[in-house]
């Protein structure tokens, strides 16, 4: 994964060291100066024959998977996540997928606007909206939409400044590739906010597009980027319908006073995990399990849940030799006596 390159290489390194196994490292080459940081560090710490650092891109990664491991961890997309998939199924070896996703947050007309705004507002533009759990879209009613929209302004403003541009808060897309492809998203869309770009520093403004249709390219693919679609709904029965239509998220977001409501999403939905009244804090509890289901992963990982993904629990029983007259029963030849 290259939008945050180093811990999520480490965390699942330390979970599969803690478990007994020895780990071959492969940093992502889009983010290649971390990748070479840790290809010099972890030599100086940990042993180089038990856990060596592979850097490299496509062939480097190809030729590794034709390898057979007892455990294979990827996070990143969903396209490179089946093909790791099928490479594995070649050897049987079990993996554990941190995909993505559009993540969606639904916003309760019974809410702190203020809260849920500024809330969601860090979580979708931390990192240019490079956060895999990041809120991909806002689901909530038409009545509130102007509000929502003008809370999110506020909060940039509070956050960025004036000029956002010359924020040092404010990061870059990470790559001209990737820039084009946001860029590509806002294409015949009703930009509320933001929209201000430039292509030589991969700076793509916080954005807001309302009034958005389900079936728009910006609603088809993960935005992964500073670009916050809003979608209008008219109650909580058919945000979830529109959730449930869709493939299933790595995250979902519920913003509302009534803690029923945000039961009942959840209950009646399906995501890599949730969050109710806030974005993106279950990633930091190691307490709970982080990861995804169907088109967003599979397996988990975090705390104890990483030493579990990277042991094998295996069945042992230990029996002693003595007492051999008690087993006559299931021995042969069986009798009637003996059923």
């Amino acid at each position: 994964a290259w939008n945050y390159p180093f811990v999520l290489v480490m965390q699942p390194l330390i979970g599969a060291i803690a478990a007994g196994n020895a780990v071959v490292v492969k940093p992502s080459e889009v983010s290649e100066n971390t990748a070479q940081l840790v290809a010099e560090l972890l030599p100086q710490y940990l042993d180089k024959e038990l856990y060596p650092v592979v850097t490299g891109g496509v062939p480097e990664t190809t030729e590794l998977l034709t390898q057979r491991f007892d455990h294979i961890l990827y996070t990143g997309n969903t396209a490179v996540g089946k093909i790791v998939m099928a490479a594995a199924a070649k050897h049987l070896t079990p993996v554990t997928l941190e995909l993505g996703g559009k993540s969606p947050c639904y916003i309760d007309k019974d809410c702190d606007l203020a809260v849920a705004c500024r809330r969601i507002t860090w979580g979708k533009y931390m990192n240019c909206g490079q956060t895999c759990i990041a809120p991909d879209y806002i689901l909530c009613d038409p009545s509130i939409q102007g509000k929502v929209v003008e809370n999110i302004k506020a909060t940039l403003k509070e956050f960025y400044g004036e000029d956002v541009k010359s924020s040092p808060d404010y990061g870059r897309i990470v790559s001209q590739r990737h820039f084009k492809r946001v860029m590509s998203l806002l294409e015949g869309q009703k930009i509320a906010h933001g929209g201000e770009t430039d292509e030589a520093s991969c700076f793509i403004a916080p954005t807001i597009l309302t009034d958005v249709s389900p079936e728009s390219k910006v609603m088809e693919e993960e935005i992964f980027g500073p670009v916050l679609p809003i979608v209008t709904v008219r109650s909580v029965e058919e945000a979830i319908e529109f959730i449930n239509r869709r493939e299933k998220p790595l995250a979902l977001y519920v913003f509302s006073n009534n803690k029923q409501l945000i039961k009942r999403v959840i209950s009646e939905t399906s995501s890599g995990g949730v969050t109710g009244n806030d974005v993106i804090m279950h990633f930091f509890l190691s307490t709970l399990p982080f990861g995804g289901v169907g088109h967003s992963g599979m397996g988990a990982y975090h705390g104890k849940h990483s030493f579990e993904t990277f042991s094998h629990r295996r069945a042992c029983l230990i029996k002693d030799l003595k007492m051999e007259s008690t087993n006559k029963m299931r021995y042969p030849p069986g009798s009637q006596k003996k059923v």
